[in-house]
């Protein structure tokens, strides 16, 4: 249990690392991290899958691509993944980190509603007041601006209909990441090609890009291996709660690290979204078996 704890705990401290090393390959723009991630990545994904011994399921899930329609929810699965991955290394770049760590806060409240409208799952007392107090922070955020950010909006409505699709083809979720990614490679090919000249160029003038892109890809691995390992060893319960460790790392990598500035009116949004999250993971350490039971 202990093992798992930490390894969620690392792997959370690894992705919140990664937000913050986008930032330190600039001159590269976004669209190019994201592009060296998923090429560096996919091979250090190879190692995972051959150290889980899954190969077996990925050429059985391979073979079932003779059904077009499963090929084809498979291909856009990986599209809807690529997307975050290509928001998760651009929102550092663009001043847009703490709106993406902000989608990340009110994830988890809209799978709580995404459960309540399509798979008929009750609300408890404590997931209703959750939900009121997002409203009360998004309410106040589209009453301070006129409107959400985009990139917030992406996050939080942006992963629902992927894990909802990833659910709908039962396919395992180290099968599924696998496929995810290869899917993105000819995407990461074609951006690398195309901006292939200014990348040489930027090779040349900053040679720490050498070391730092083959580095993004290990890091993008470990945390990878980490969030899996720990998947498995701990009750999903807890495995969840721990998921919310994320977004607050994010939050305060973004606030404090890139320097990213927080208007005191901010803070009427950000507190009562805090508190939803706060209810929620409350109410799942309530429902956490004793120590020590079976």
């Amino acid at each position: 249990m202990k093992k798992g704890i930490l390894l969620s705990v690392a792997s959370s401290a690894l992705f919140a690392t990664m937000y913050y090393y986008a930032t330190l390959m600039q001159p590269f723009d976004g669209d190019i991290v994201f592009a060296w991630r998923i090429l560096m990545g996919l091979p250090m994904l190879a190692l995972v899958v051959q150290r889980a011994r899954g190969w077996g399921a990925v050429r059985q899930t391979a073979r079932d691509f003779s059904r077009g329609r499963f090929l084809a929810a498979m291909i856009l699965c990986s599209l809807l993944l690529g997307v975050q991955l290509w928001l998760f290394v651009w929102a550092p770049l663009h001043g847009h980190a703490l709106n993406v760590s902000m989608g990340y806060f009110l994830l988890p409240l809209v799978m709580v509603l995404v459960g309540r409208l399509f798979y008929r799952e009750r609300l408890s007392a404590w997931q209703v007041w959750a939900v009121a107090f997002a409203v009360l922070g998004v309410g106040h955020e589209w009453w301070r601006l006129g409107a959400v950010s985009w990139t917030t909006l992406l996050v939080a409505l942006g992963y629902p209909p992927y894990f909802m699709l990833r659910r709908r083809l039962r396919v395992d979720a180290l099968t599924s990441l696998w496929f995810d990614m290869f899917f993105l490679l000819p995407a990461a090919i074609v951006i690398l090609q195309a901006q292939a000249a200014e990348a040489v160029r930027l090779f040349a003038a900053h040679p720490r890009l050498i070391l730092q892109v083959p580095l993004l890809g290990l890091l993008s691995a470990v945390s990878l291996s980490m969030y899996l390992a720990a998947s498995r060893m701990l009750p999903l319960s807890l495995f969840g709660l721990l998921s919310y460790v994320e977004p607050v790392l994010l939050f305060w990598v973004a606030f404090l690290l890139m320097g990213e500035p927080v208007a005191p009116a901010q803070w009427l949004t950000y507190v009562p979204i805090w508190i939803a999250v706060g209810l929620v993971a409350a109410e799942g350490i309530r429902k956490l078996p004793p120590r020590g039971a079976a």
